[in-house]
């Protein structure tokens, strides 16, 4: 494989001038202040990715699905072929070193016939489903923080405090509006947060990972770890093969978000080859630390059942409770245990500040080739260099999306298995939520549920949906385009990966079609309304929308990304 510092579009490190000279190339004037550098550029992927965040808040799912077998080992299957994904991005990302990201190297690899229509599609579902993955992700930072408080309180069997619909709707806006302060601020001092991400992620890992075994007085031992197979998931699902599928996919949403460092890429120096580098170091180190942080957790898990109980004083968040226990048996307090969780959720804070920065330059860059409603406003810049309209278009748009739940004040769970239904429980959204994962499908969570609302019930599944196949989506369609129509045209990057290149983008392409039929699966049987995996659906509809909005309107004016700059 060959990572080399020549070949089209190759700068100097650090010559402002060269990455201006290349973004000219691309047809793009410079308007965005240049004040990033490698590791800047690498911190804004790790911060979104966040794997302390996606681990604790899929664990659930995971136990269900397989139990630990699958996810510390099928997270090194899923490792493999998301690295597959992360190289052949970031080979295109180093030939193409635009803000557009992906829509742009979509528009360059599908040829001149297919160039509007595919860009057209690839920025959409990368723009929706930024959009998504921006409000899952504060919603589930308040979760969790509900979480917190819940069991700082009492706990849900000892009166612990538990917040209204509207009470965390109100810190789900707060948290979103600060986000945007943040994101308003000149890029020196963003890049700082995306620092402070780096830090985070790293640091609060490695002290879990050490606090965690020495605290525990149970410890689970390494054959359970690494061997045990969960077949007793209450779903009606019993086929080990289809059990090991779903619970191959938990591993899959702790690695999302790393289109980031492409997005940032007009304000990176030495963008062709600081931007491949951070796509590729920040899920390389995502999935070290990210398995180590799982191996980790996983040792203290000794009651699968107890766990996953909504009974519990966590109301069924397995890491939360998890934690918590074991502190409160080493000394006879669980305050140690919410520390330890209030680690994570700072870590999702700062993973929120990142999503809406990449959201932001994602929308920048589309409306630029006015590609969006209203392009002439969200395209402007202040006086900062910062996109500012776009930053709170992404952070209303971010609110609107969650108010689809407004109506999910209470949902009755039905604990389901082989055996008579014995009880059903109410209790409140706040408390399943958590299970949902800031880019999870709706399977994550769904415990054969029955809720008051329906409609609130779908809008949420569509929204968490949208947040991850949409994302995965818009990441394969330019790699199939570099390994089909562009094949032999693509001319690389300094970083490129050489003779390996189309064996690998291949493996990704497959790989993500793969995910997109498990994503769509059954996810509990029998199959009713309550339990439906809304998936297709839901993308289906974004493809349906962008697709029809082309063939009635689009295909008459978007020609795919425009020149702004006299070549």
């Amino acid at each position: 494989m060959a990572a080399q510092r020549s070949g089209a579009g190759g700068v100097a490190a650090g010559d402002d001038d060269a990455d201006r000279a290349r973004l000219r190339q691309l047809g793009y004037k410079q308007e965005l202040k240049r004040g990033l550098g490698v590791v800047s550029n690498f911190a804004f992927s790790f911060s979104i990715i966040c794997v302390m965040a996606g681990v604790t808040t899929t664990y659930n799912a995971g136990l269900r699905y397989g139990g630990p077998a699958s996810m510390t080992l099928g997270w090194l299957v899923v490792a493999f072929f998301n690295g597959c994904v992360a190289l052949s991005m970031a080979e295109i990302c180093s030939a193409y070193p635009t803000s557009g990201g992906l829509y742009y190297w979509s528009a360059k690899l599908a040829g001149e016939e297919w160039a509007p229509l595919a860009s057209w599609i690839t920025g959409w579902f990368n723009l929706v489903g930024q959009w998504a993955l921006t409000t899952s992700t504060d919603f589930s930072l308040v979760q969790l923080v509900q979480v917190i408080i819940l069991l700082g309180t009492g706990g849900a069997n000892g009166g612990g405090y538990m917040a209204s619909k509207y009470v965390v709707l109100a810190v789900h806006g707060s948290l979103l509006v600060l986000h945007g302060l943040i994101n308003s601020l000149p890029i020196r001092w963003l890049s700082w947060f995306g620092h402070l991400g780096a830090f985070w992620n790293t640091a609060g890992a490695f002290v879990l990972v050490i606090m965690i075994p020495v605290v525990a007085k149970e410890r689970a031992s390494v054959e359970f770890i690494f061997t045990h197979f969960n077949t007793d998931n209450g779903m009606g699902i019993h086929d080990k093969a289809y059990i090991l599928a779903l619970g191959l996919l938990t591993s899959q949403y702790s690695l999302l978000g790393y289109d980031a460092s492409a997005h940032m890429i007009e304000e990176t120096k030495n963008a062709d080859w600081s931007g491949p580098i951070g796509i590729i170091t920040s899920v390389a180190l995502s999935t070290v630390f990210g398995w180590i942080f799982l191996v980790a957790l996983t040792s203290i898990v000794t009651n699968i059942p107890y766990l996953l109980d909504p009974g519990n004083d966590a109301a069924g968040y397995a890491v939360a409770q998890a934690l918590y226990t074991a502190f409160h048996r080493r000394y006879g307090s669980g305050v140690g245990g919410l520390v330890c969780t209030g680690i994570v959720a700072f870590g999702i804070f700062l993973a929120g500040v990142a999503c809406v920065a990449s959201n932001s330059r994602m929308g920048y860059a589309f409306s630029r080739d006015k590609a969006m409603p209203f392009s002439h406003v969200w395209h402007r810049v202040s006086r900062n260099e910062v996109p500012l309209n776009v930053v709170w278009l992404c952070v209303v748009v971010a609110f609107i999306m969650a108010l689809t739940v407004r109506n999910t004040s209470a949902i009755s769970i039905s604990t389901r298995s082989t055996k008579p239904l014995q009880h059903e429980r109410m209790i409140r959204v706040k408390d399943l939520l958590p299970h949902l994962k800031f880019h999870v499908p709706i399977f994550v969570c769904v415990s054969c549920l029955r809720m008051q609302s329906l409609g609130s019930q779908v809008a949420f599944q569509a929204m968490v949906s949208i947040a991850t196949l949409g994302q995965y989506i818009s990441y394969v369609l330019p790699i199939f385009f570099r390994v089909t129509t562009a094949r032999r045209s693509f001319s690389p990057g300094p970083f490129h990966l050489g003779r390996y290149s189309i064996v690998i983008g291949w493996a990704a392409v497959l790989w993500v079609a793969l995910l997109t039929v498990l994503f769509s699966l059954p996810v509990a049987y029998p199959i009713a309304k309550d339990n439906f995996n809304y998936t297709p659906v839901a993308v289906g509809g974004v493809l349906l929308l962008s697709v029809g909005s082309w063939v009635l309107h689009a295909r008459f004016w978007f020609k795919g990304p425009i020149v702004n700059v006299d070549m």
